[in-house]
């Protein structure tokens, strides 16, 4: 199942994101190799990040989300997770869904 993941920069988030890049990066690599990442990015107006993951589920997804260095260091002020589902691009377990 597919998760969508809004991380709201705190007001120190671009100089702690600066220093925690590399670890937040790290914890994204086993699943970027397990083909579990859709998109991972942050968003231009500095405000955050979006992430759409692949999880079994909603527990999953917000660990995944509460452990990540850019939530335990303080670059995220908050965390929303969302559950996702895709309609376009369509992808085989999409067609047959209904928004």
């Amino acid at each position: 199942m597919k998760f969508v993941i809004i991380g709201y920069d705190s007001p120190q988030g671009e100089a702690k994101r600066k220093i925690h890049r590399a670890a937040h990066l790290a914890n994204l690599e086993p699943l970027d190799r397990q083909g579990r990442i859709v998109l991972a990015g942050p968003l231009t107006d500095k405000t955050g990040s979006l992430l759409v993951l692949e999880f079994e589920t909603q527990e999953e997804a917000e660990n995944f989300a509460h452990h990540d260095p850019y939530t335990v260091y303080g670059v995220f002020e908050r965390v929303e997770i969302h559950p996702f589902l895709q309609v376009f691009p369509k992808s085989p377990s999409s067609t047959s869904l209904t928004p």
